[in-house]
């Protein structure tokens, strides 16, 4: 299946719809995923055919394990555009962006769009993911000069479909205490001694613990 030829195929099948189980798979990546079969599952969700999903590999995930980089929030951008100015924009997000960002890069373009985020002064860590599960996996880690330095070594390391991870940038806004924070701990205060409900609340907000202090005593002592 491709996207030139999905509607087409959707057709083709229609006659086994009623008394078969038909399955989508793909032989790289997962099917959806920047891969075709969107307008075959919309198909069977609009005509109320039963579908679900088998758990596989996945480039993302894997490349996101493998990063060494905060992942718990990220955004996906799919395979990079080809059109400049859709380029420059995405490269713009990126830079400001306080999560991950992952993205698609074909070999013959990844050292081309290191160099316009290098370009760019984007100053965050990267992780580079060569061909993962396959005989020439390799993961280039660290700063955008020595992964663009590290990859053009070898002609070889840019062969393949690479996944790019780049670190989001650092919220370094001071965290206060909301307003409805302030009002849990007056309750935390009829139980628990000034320090014990500094510790909880610094557990349970990660605010900085002499901001904490300062509000619970204030607090205290009106």
């Amino acid at each position: 299946m491709h996207d030139y030829n999905e509607k087409i195929l959707i057709k083709r099948i229609e006659k086994y719809q009623s008394n078969s189980a038909i399955a989508l798979i793909s032989d790289a990546g997962s099917p959806l995923i920047s891969d075709p079969g969107y307008n075959l599952v919309l198909n069977y969700i609009e005509k109320k055919i039963m579908i679900t999903t088998v758990p596989g590999p996945s480039s993302i995930i894997s490349a996101l394990q493998l990063s060494g980089l905060p992942i718990n929030k990220f955004k996906f951008f799919g395979f990079i555009p080809k059109n400049k100015k859709s380029l420059d924009s995405i490269i713009n997000e990126i830079e400001f962006l306080n999560i991950a960002s992952v993205l698609f890069v074909s070999g013959n373009r990844l050292i081309n769009f290191l160099q316009q985020l290098f370009n760019k002064k984007i100053q965050k860590k990267i992780s580079v993911c060569k061909e993962i599960t396959k005989k020439n996996e390799r993961v280039f880690r660290g700063s955008l000069t020595n992964i663009i330095i590290s990859l053009s070594d070898e002609k070889k390391n840019t062969k393949g479909e690479f996944v790019v991870i780049i670190e989001g940038k650092e919220n370094k806004a001071k965290k206060r205490l909301s307003h409805e924070t302030e009002i849990q701990i007056n309750k935390l205060l009829i139980k628990f001694s000034l320090t014990e409900v500094v510790e909880i609340v610094h557990k349970l907000t990660s605010i900085s613990k002499k901001e904490i202090y300062k509000t619970t005593l204030s607090l205290k002592n009106d």
